[in-house]
């Protein structure tokens, strides 16, 4: 009988388009089978409006992916994201008695008292992430087991979400036929996928600019150190221009595409370009340069926006690795620019790693999120047993 395969499935369900990429585990590398894109239907402000909608959107992407993967998909990991979504800091602690060796019982244990956090109404745990463990007030370890100490304390950072949001996105995702294997943290999957071990060790932050929302997540030192949102989105540089320049949003949209980029100083004074204009009027030019003027400000706001969360959490100095852009809203030209110059640290593209047979027209900041959710669902699954078995707490934080 041959070995049953191994298939990863991420689905980043988004406010304008819904993609879905299937993966094969295989020989230890994960390889692309196929992915689907649609429009998306059913989201009003980052939120769900209509659940029948999301899930028809959800269900042309799957029917894509399928007849290209050549596979009929059954399961899913999903992102979660949007205005909903926080993190903060947790701690517990747990008193042994008396100077033994710590065992992985004592693990969950500590890790169970953190998590027992008071939520407000309408507030779930989505994930837990461990910073660090307190061995006898010496702080720094990452697995305690084994170790000898009569005290141990734990230091986590917990996201938590809406827990309507998180019920109708499931919903939504079965409607479509799927089951959910597990919801994560959409800048989670971003930097799963856009970023290398070793590079989150020097400090590294992950910036997914969506049309109407944008996530943050911070690592250090192997831990994530910051889940957050940030209240400007791809949205707010279209809406800054149809205000400015008396357009429709529809029209705005189209001029920032064709037109736009986050920095005004290289663009002469003297570039003009034609800007659509309503029925019955005739078509007007404005300069090149006021259309990267009203981009840039927002884009240095979107960016002091971040610098204040990584100051939240001391990290302001602390990304050696830099950021990574991802996300349909990064994708504005010399955005990177714009980052390093607020920020103080160098800036990318973060584009997915990593995927056999990654074809170019998929290296995209906005596919990012799609490919991390696919491995992560790989690596859930082929990971699964050893985490009930064996690793507890510490397993299930996919790394």
């Amino acid at each position: 009988m041959g070995v049953k395969p191994i298939y990863g499935v991420g689905l980043d369900a988004g406010s304008v388009a819904t993609r879905l990429v299937v993966c094969l585990l295989e020989r230890g590398r994960v390889r692309l089978l196929g992915c689907g894109a649609a429009a998306s239907e059913g989201w009003t402000k980052g939120r769900i409006g209509d659940q029948k909608a999301v899930s028809h959107s959800i269900l042309r992407a799957l029917r894509e992916a399928e007849a290209t993967a050549g596979i009929s998909v059954e399961s899913v990991v999903v992102g979660m994201g949007g205005p909903t979504l926080r993190g903060a800091n947790g701690r517990g602690v747990l008193e042994l008695g008396q100077m033994r060796e710590i065992e992985q019982r004592d693990v969950n244990r500590v890790v169970n008292r953190a998590a027992r956090v008071q939520l407000q109404e309408d507030r779930m745990l989505l994930q837990l992430f461990p910073q660090d463990f307190v061995v006898n007030d010496h702080p720094g370890h990452r697995d305690p087991r084994k170790m000898v100490a009569s005290r141990l304390e734990i230091h986590i950072h917990l996201v938590t979400c809406s827990t309507q949001e998180h019920n109708w996105i499931i919903g939504a995702v079965n409607q479509a036929h799927m089951e959910v294997e597990e919801s994560i943290f959409e800048g989670l999957a971003g930097c799963y996928a856009a970023v290398y071990p070793e590079e989150r060790r020097e400090g590294i932050a992950v910036v997914d600019i969506g049309a109407e929302s944008t996530e943050l997540a911070v690592y250090y030192g192997d831990s994530m150190q910051l889940a957050s949102t940030i209240r400007v989105c791809g949205d707010h540089f279209t809406r800054d221009l149809a205000q400015g320049l008396c357009l429709s949003f529809e029209d705005a949209e189209l001029v920032k595409l064709e037109y736009g980029a986050a920095s005004a100083h290289s663009c002469p004074d003297n570039v003009l370009v034609e800007v659509p204009a309503p029925e019955n009027r005739e078509p007007r030019q404005v300069q090149r340069k006021l259309i990267n003027q009203i981009l840039e400000a927002r884009s240095e706001e979107l960016f002091e926006h971040v610098r204040l969360e990584l100051a939240r959490v001391g990290m302001e100095h602390g990304l050696l690795g830099g950021v990574f852009l991802t996300g349909s809203g990064a994708k504005l030209p010399e955005l990177c620019d714009i980052a390093e110059r607020v920020l103080g640290c160098q800036a990318r593209y973060g584009l997915a790693v990593g995927i056999e047979g990654w074809p170019e027209e998929l290296r995209d900041p906005e596919w990012t999120t799609a490919a991390g959710l696919a491995m992560y669902s790989a690596k859930l699954k082929t990971k699964a047993a050893e985490a009930r078995e064996a690793a507890g707490w510490l397993g299930k934080v996919l790394r």
